[in-house]
């Protein structure tokens, strides 16, 4: 609410009538005339109040009334009236209510109660309200309440003292805020300049205004005071102190110097009055000298007052801080004193408030530039400013150097010394200075002058100052100094660029330079103050151990170097370098290069263009140890590097970076090392965790080398590679750690400047590459790192044009990368290996025609490189395949196959070989996939450079030209395949094996024909020639074990057996092409011949004394023996299927018509189109006539020849000598099985021109197979248990090869049949094997034949164990019985007498018998021969007359003779049942003799049939043999047999009707053979029972007088039945001359034999007859 509101008016108005009330009720009984004056107010009040509208004005006029009754109130001086009335006034001014006339009667009725000492404080609140409310009072009034204030300021109560201050203080400020007021008011009125008046006294004041005139007398009166004279104004004043004064003045003086600088009258104050004071009072401190008479009494005016000083100082400050350019020269004066006052005589705390106020000083730069203007940059002025910083210097250094201005080192309070800290304190920042140790405290806020002894406004003693703040002050003044000063020159310097450039956008022909005026002022200063800073600066660096303090100091100086660089000063800027690069060292450490001073460098200057901006911000380390700094390019106006500050710099950068043991890290960032070998101090812990610091520092500096033109880039490089060429040198024959520093700079230097890379590039790779020659590794592998860090990050940089586009600019940035291949150390490689991996990585897809280079570097590897370095390189090897093959151009892709290559070959590595090889199988799918894109670039290609090649007139040049590039291509990686697949290793041989076929078998189709030539004469035929003599001379040494602990199967133990491995797989790949690939190679023309070269192969491999190899071989060969002969239409659709089968990719070649360059990749079309079309192609290219047959067989009698001389010179047994000169070769079982097992193939293709000589030599190689012998460790595996009667696969393939024949022969026409006596033949040979194994050479063997000698050793030391051929032959004795069945009637088996042989080859195991290796083959015999004879007789008979057979008749009997009545006994283990068996066999053969053959006696030779009769009797008479135990006798006697014999004998013997005179001649043989043999047999009897008395004789002999009883009883029986003439006289006789020694007979004891006995003799009755007819006949 405001004061002039109704509201307010009306409270004012309540309170004044309360206010008067009650007055008036205090007053009612002492002071009557003050109740009065009082209730007539309160009338007076209500008056105004219902008379007027504006009651504030009305009362303002009446103001003096209505103020009377409280002045009267006053005078009572009763407290508590007095208190009332000096409220109501109050209220009475503040709402402004008060008149000029009021105001006067209150101000001396305030005088009256002041003097009476009543109511002080009130009194001064009084007349502040007074003051403050309005501006009445003015003039003689105003004096009067200024001097009440003064007078209670010095009354004997210590708050009034107070308040009456900061009163007097209000009041005066008020008094200068009136005048403010005024001048705003009378502004914009224009006044008429007053009339200069000659005399200019002080009092002429005329022409301000009223407020003006009292500030103006205020202050005059002020200044009057201070200086101890009377006043002129403020009458009355009775005391005043001068520190009052001063204060009063300063304030004026800080708060209005508009006042002062608007208004001449106040300007002349101040020169007049103020200044001369100052130094009038500024005497006694002036002439003060530290050491005189010190009392702390302010009596003697000679003696520095410190109060006052204070204040003069203060004051000082405030003038030439405002007032400056008014008081140019009395400031000169200030300022002297001020510098005297730092002197070392004068008083401390002189010169700490004197050094506060310096500092006060150096944060305004702009007052120092003016200071500068004025006085050093006039002639004959004082060099005030530079006076200033040497002062500071000075007094610096004289902290130092006065003995108690500093605690020494070590002194006994446990101030931290030199030595280290005292006991539990930390370390406290200080300055330590030969022996000195100061502290260093914070003053105050960097920029900003905050004082403490210049505020100390109550002290009067001087205070003691603490140690070390002085140091303090002037430290922080030095820094602010610089400070401002450069960041004043700074944002100068770059407005006035700004300006220059908007001045040359405006007028681009102008080339305005700026006014130079501002640049001498800049350059006065810096001259002027940097000796004085450097020196200052240099002694706190050194004195230094405060890591903060460190900094600020290196900042400035390095503020001031890079001032001094901007505006061209050199010799200041070299002094600052030097001197940070000397406190970059540790103290004593000798650095020649910077002991020379700043001075010199002025004589070698050497201007370069370039502009540079430092963005360092240096660090330090703690004193005594290393400060370490970066260092920044300082520059000149247009940027002049000097050149030998440049070395300077570098120099210390490479001292300091070996003495902190810094290591280069990533980008040539200097990083601190593990351990430090320096010659230097040890570095203490806290630096090493400040070392990161220094390193960035380090690398920020060269970072800025970005903003060097071309032409200092240039020498910066140069400065850097000499320094390097010096530390190579230092670096030979030492493993001392080198000097990495400028190899590290070189690399940042490089990396920031990659904009305008091409430029720096030359010299800088050049000298790395250098470098990485170098003999010490640290040395070169730092060499490396930096180059292979500059062409990654180059190579990564946005250039503009991008290097895409740039293709010189690319390769010049690869090629480095290339020369580091001819480096030859390993761990350089290394480096070059990894940084290429990193670039395929980040811009492997951006390459393009820097790949033949990238690839060269990954494929220049050598064996002696060690595995790792291969093993990186081939990393990139395989990202290269996975992922850039599509982004490199075609042209490069061989280089890949190269490349690929290599890695196969090297040894280092196994498993890179052998991946490498699955890449190039992964190239090789990628050429597929990609072959129409690879052509057409590819062709375009060859069109440039063939083109290129005519203008030159010289041939193209190119592998395999001329085939077209694409199949090129291919055939490089064939070739390359090729070489793999001969590597010594056999694991590479094999896997590259492998990947060669398949990838012909896969994409062999997208290869034009004639290239096709090239494959199988200079890959295929060229292969298997070195496989073949590298496998031929292998080494057969066994090898322990393949490294490491892996162990070799034993199959695989030599060099010679895993060349066999690669040879088997190369021969086979080979067959396989040919099979599946046929029809196409036909067309080549020179087929024939390769199929020669082929068949060659397979059979020096066949013959290879390898079983693995020869059986593969064979292998191959019946592969190849599959091919089809060209199809027939008909034929199509089961040919094709079967071609399928065979595993003929269903990519076929296109015919002939459509080859050529032009011609399309067949992907899609069937397996029968194509098949059909590629049919009919050939069936139109040779007519299907002769000729292709004719070719054809030449193929396959080819084919014959080879198998005929692999299996004559695999079956012949080895030469003379026995066995034990050398172990011969002997093929193996699956080998002959093989190569047996190819002639049924082969026969297929041959068997129309097959003769009986080819039969021949089948016949020779057949037997030869089947008589090869197992050697002895196979045997387990091949020879069946003796038990099983088992073929070996062998011998069944030599069954199956005549099988076959004979079949041919079967279905052949009738000219073939002349073989079967040959095939018998053979067969009889085979069968023989089961009595005679057959002998191979001269091999001892032992025999598997019986089953009791089985058990053989069969570890015995390289024996031969023969096969069982038992099986054998008996399996080919049933093919001849089957084979005879089939032809015994065919005029050859006739001719050629085939029975006969069959019988003779049966004679030899039917006379064995039990003599026979194993009993089944005479049993077998037996039966085959009575099957034989079945179909052979018949055919016998018939032929009789031809005389075909006679030679075989005695042939028969022989054998029936030694089967029946064998020289071998029976082996004693056999059983009873067994025997009866066997006997069962016998009389099988006598069978078939009375029903097949002496049926027929009359068609055959008669010697024969006595030889049969003669067999019989012996048959049917038990030969007894007297080994034989009793009870075995009867089994062993073959009754049975016997039996038969007799049978059939007495069979024979009564044949009734005799057709033949041969007849009856068989049948008078037989019957007197048998009666002899009766006769005998009873005779022995009778004189064996006559011998033997009571024993019974042996039951064999009682059996066998029994049979022949019976037998003579069933004779009697059948000489009854016959017709009497059909029997001989003489059978008669012989009949009836048994009877005696049947008589004979009777006396046997044996009950048998008398009852057989009984039968014999009963017949006999039949003779006894009288002989009548005899006798009649004879007397007739």
């Amino acid at each position: 609410m405001s004061t002039s509101s109704p509201e307010a008016v009306k409270k004012l108005l309540e309170n004044m009538q309360t206010d008067l009330r009650s007055l008036s009720m205090e007053c009612k009984k002492k002071f009557p005339p003050v109740k009065e004056a009082a209730e007539s107010g309160i009338v007076k009040i209500k008056t105004i109040a219902a008379r007027n509208t504006d009651i504030l004005a009305t009362l303002k006029e009446n103001s003096s009334e209505v103020v009377q009754p409280f002045l009267m109130g006053c005078g009572t001086k009763e407290p508590k009236i007095t208190q009332l009335c000096l409220a109501a006034i109050q209220r009475l001014m503040s709402h402004e209510v008060v008149s000029e006339a009021a105001a006067g009667n209150i101000i001396n009725m305030l005088w009256q109660l002041m003097e009476n000492g009543l109511e002080e404080l009130k009194l001064l609140q009084t007349v502040l309200v007074l003051l403050t409310t309005n501006t009445v009072v003015h003039d003689e009034v105003l004096s009067k309440a200024i001097v009440l204030c003064f007078r209670l300021h010095f009354t004997k109560d210590n708050i009034t003292n107070n308040t009456a201050a900061a009163t007097v203080r209000q009041v005066v400020t008020v008094v200068f805020e009136r005048m403010v007021a005024e001048d705003e008011r009378f502004k914009g009125i224009v006044e008429l300049p007053p009339p200069v008046q000659g005399n200019t006294n002080r009092r002429s004041v005329s022409t301000l205004r009223p407020s003006a005139k009292d500030a103006y007398m205020l202050f005059q009166d002020l200044c009057q005071l201070v200086n101890a004279d009377a006043p002129y104004w403020l009458v009355g004043m009775t005391e005043m102190t001068r520190t009052f004064g001063l204060e009063l003045l300063e304030s004026v003086l800080n708060d209005f110097p508009g006042v002062f600088l608007q208004h001449q009258e106040f300007s002349f104050l101040l020169k007049e009055r103020v200044c001369p004071l100052v130094i009038k009072l500024f005497s006694p401190n002036i002439k003060f000298r530290q050491g005189s008479s010190s009392s702390a009494s302010p009596a003697p005016v000679e003696k520095p007052y410190f109060p006052i000083c204070m204040r003069l100082l203060r004051v000082v400050s405030v003038l030439i801080k405002h007032y400056y350019s008014l008081l140019v020269t009395e400031c000169e004066i200030f300022l002297s004193l001020l510098v005297k006052f730092l002197d070392g005589e004068k008083p401390q705390w002189l010169r700490a408030v004197a050094v506060e106020s310096v500092h006060r000083l150096c944060v305004q730069p702009h007052l120092l530039r003016s200071f500068c203007q004025s006085y050093d940059m006039k002639q004959h002025s004082t060099k005030v400013f530079r006076d200033i910083v040497n002062a500071l210097g000075s007094f610096i250094q004289s902290l130092f150097i006065v003995p108690n201005a500093g605690n020494p080192a070590g002194a006994a309070q446990g101030a931290p010394g030199a030595g280290g800290q005292g006991a539990g304190l930390t370390a406290q920042a200080a300055f330590e200075y030969r022996g000195t140790w100061i502290p260093l405290m914070t003053v105050s806020v960097q920029g900003s002058a905050k004082a403490t002894y210049l505020e100390m406004l109550d002290k009067v003693e001087p205070p003691s100052i603490p140690e070390g703040y002085a140091m303090s002050v002037a430290f922080s003044a030095l820094l602010d100094l610089v400070r401002g000063i450069t960041s004043m020159i700074e944002r100068e310097l770059a407005k006035e660029e700004e300006e220059s450039a908007v001045r040359r956008e405006a007028n681009p022909d102008q080339n305005a330079q700026p006014e130079p005026g501002a640049h001498l002022v800049w350059e006065e200063m810096v001259s002027a103050c940097w000796c004085g800073l450097l020196a200052a600066l240099s002694l706190l660096l050194d004195a230094s151990t405060d890591e903060t303090a460190t900094e600020n100091i290196l900042k400035a100086e390095l503020t001031v170097a890079s001032l001094c660089g901007r505006l061209g000063l050199v010799t200041p800027r070299d002094a600052f370098i030097t001197a940070i690069c000397k406190a970059s060292l540790p103290p004593h450490y000798a650095l020649t290069v910077l002991s020379s001073n700043a001075a010199n460098l002025n004589n070698k200057t050497y201007s370069i263009q370039g502009q540079s901006v430092q963005i360092i911000s240096p660090s330090s380390e703690s004193h005594q140890q290393v400060v370490a700094v970066g260092q920044p390019l300082t520059v000149q106006p247009q940027g002049t590097v000097v050149v030998r500050t440049l070395n300077t710099l570098l120099e210390l950068h490479r001292h300091l970076v070996w003495i902190l043991g810094l290591k280069p890290g990533v980008g040539g960032a200097l990083k601190p090392g593990r351990a430090v070998e320096g010659p230097s101090t040890v570095l203490t812990t806290a630096v090493m965790t400040d070392l990161p610091v220094i390193s960035n520092i380090l690398s920020r500096l060269f970072e800025s080398s970005q903003y060097l033109d071309d032409v200092s880039l240039h020498h910066l490089i140069n400065a850097l590679c000499s320094l390097s060429l010096e530390a190579m040198e230092m670096a030979y024959g030492t493993n001392k750690e080198p000097s990495l520093f400028a190899v590290a700079k070189l690399l940042e230097t490089g990396l920031v400047n990659m904009d305008r890379i091409e430029i720096l590039w030359r010299p800088l790779t050049g000298h790395l590459l250098e470098v990485c020659q170098h003999p010490n590794a640290r040395m070169r592998e730092w060499g490396a790192e930096a180059v292979t860090a500059l062409i990654k990050a180059s190579l990564a940089y946005k250039h503009n044009p991008p290097l895409a586009q740039n293709q010189r600019l690319q390769l010049l940035l690869l090629n480095p990368l290339k020369e580091l291949s001819n480096v030859l150390h390993a761990d350089i490689r290394q480096k070059q290996l990894e940084s290429v991996l990193q670039i395929l990585q980040s811009q492997g897809d951006s390459l393009g025609p820097g790949w033949p280079l990238v690839l060269g570097v990954i494929g220049a590897i050598r064996n002696d490189q060690g595995e790792s370095l291969i093993r990186t390189a081939f990393q990139c090897l395989q990202l290269v395949v996975t992922d850039f093959l599509p982004t490199m151009p075609c042209t490069c892709l061989q280089i890949v196959v190269e490349v690929a290559g290599s890695f196969g070959l090297q040894n280092q590595e196994l498993n890179i070989s052998l991946t490498s090889i699955g890449l190039l199988w992964n190239i090789s799918d990628y050429f597929f996939q990609r072959g129409e894109a690879i052509t057409q670039e590819l062709e375009r290609e060859e069109a440039v450079l063939q083109k290129q090649a005519q203008e030159k007139g010289e041939p193209l040049n190119r592998p395999f030209h001329p085939a077209p590039p694409f199949d090129c291509l291919w055939l490089c990686l064939y070739a390359k395949l090729g070489e793999l697949c001969v590597d010594p290793r056999p694991a590479v041989r094999k896997s590259a094996g492998q990947t060669m076929f398949s990838t012909i078998a896969a994409h062999g189709t997208l290869l034009q024909q004639p290239t096709w030539h090239i494959v199988v004469w200079k890959v295929l035929f060229h292969l298997l020639d070195c496989v073949r003599k590298s496998s031929t001379t292998a080494d057969k040494e066994k090898i322990e074990s393949g490294g490491g602990n892996i162990l070799i199967h034993h199959s695989r133990d030599t060099a010679e057996k895993q060349w066999a491995e690669t040879w088997v797989l190369t021969l086979a790949g080979v067959a396989r092409i040919f099979n599946t690939r046929r029809y196409l190679l036909q067309q080549l023309g020179d087929f024939f011949k390769a199929w020669e070269v082929l068949l060659d192969h397979i059979q020096s491999a066949a013959l290879s004394k390898n079983n693995e190899v020869s059986l593969a071989a064979l292998k191959s060969f019946q592969e190849i023996l599959q091919i089809g002969t060209p199809v027939k239409e008909s034929a199509l659709p089961t040919e094709a299927l079967a071609l399928a089968a065979l595993g003929v990719p269903p990519v076929l070649i296109d015919p002939l018509g459509a080859s050529g360059p032009g011609r399309p990749l067949l992907r899609s079309d069937s397996m029968l189109e194509r098949l059909t079309r590629y049919s009919s192609a050939e069936l139109q290219v040779p007519p299907p006539g002769e000729e292709s047959a004719l070719e054809d067989s030449a193929l396959w009698w080819s084919a014959w020849n080879t198998w005929y001389r692999t299996g004559t010179d695999s079956t012949r047994p080895p030469g003379g000598g026995t066995g034990t000169d050398r172990p011969s070769f002997i093929p193996s079982q699956p080998f002959l099985t093989a190569l047996v097992q190819i002639f049924p193939a082969l026969y297929q293709h041959i068997k129309t021109g097959f003769s009986m000589d080819d039969l021949r030599k089948l016949g020779v190689i057949l037997h030869g197979a089947v008589s090869v012998p197992i050697s002895s460790d196979a045997s387990p595996f091949i020879l069946p248990s003796y038990t099983e009667a088992v073929l070996t696969s062998l011998q069944e393939a030599v069954l199956t090869a005549l099988d076959v024949l004979q079949k041919a022969i079967c279905v052949g026409p009738e000219n073939l049949q002349v073989m079967y006596p040959a095939i018998f033949e053979q067969l009889l040979l085979f069968v023989e094997f089961s009595c005679k194994p057959p002998q191979y050479g001269k091999v001892e063997t032992k025999h598997v034949a019986n089953a009791k000698y089985n058990q053989i050793q069969l570890f015995a030391p390289a024996e031969w164990v023969a096969l069982n051929y038992v099986p054998f032959a008996e399996r080919s004795l049933e093919v001849v019985v089957d084979l005879y069945h089939k032809t015994a009637c065919h005029k050859a088996v006739i001719n050629e007498k085939v029975l006969q042989n069959i019988i003779k080859t049966l004679r030899i195991p039917l006379s064995l018998k039990y003599a026979c290796p194993s009993e089944s083959t005479w049993k077998l015999a037996v039966s085959s021969l009575l099957k034989v004879l079945s179909i052979g007789l018949p055919v016998a008979r018939q032929h009789a007359s031809s005389g075909k057979f006679e030679t075989m008749w005695p042939e028969l009997a022989n054998a029936f003779e030694d089967f029946l009545f064998t020289k071998s006994t029976p082996p004693d283990n056999m059983s009873i049942q067994e025997f009866q068996k066997n006997e069962a066999i016998d009389v099988e053969v006598v069978q078939l003799i009375s029903t097949e053959i002496l049926p027929f006696a009359n068609f055959i030779p008669k010697d024969f049939v006595g030889q049969i009769m003669t067999m019989l009797n012996k048959g049917s008479i038990h030969s007894q043999s007297s080994s034989f135990t009793e009870a075995e006798i009867e089994v062993r006697m073959r009754e049975e047999f016997s039996k038969v014999c007799f049978e059939t004998l007495l069979q024979f013997s009564f044949s009734n009707k005799v057709s033949t005179p041969q007849e009856g001649y068989i049948s008078r043989m037989a019957l007197s053979v048998l009666l002899k043999r009766s006769q005998d047999v009873l005779r022995r009897y009778v004189d064996d029972e006559r011998l033997s008395g009571r024993c019974p004789l042996p039951r064999q002999q009682v059996t066998e007088i029994i049979f022949v009883l019976k037998a003579i009883s069933t004779l009697m029986d059948s000489l009854k039945k016959t017709q009497p003439e059909n029997v001989d006289g003489t059978t008669w006789a012989q009949v009836i001359a048994l009877y005696p020694t049947l008589v004979e007979c009777i006396t046997c004891s044996s009950t048998e034999v008398s009852s057989a006995l009984k039968e014999a003799l009963g017949p006999f009755k039949d003779f006894m007859q009288p002989p009548v007819s005899r006798v009649q006949n004879g007397e007739s």
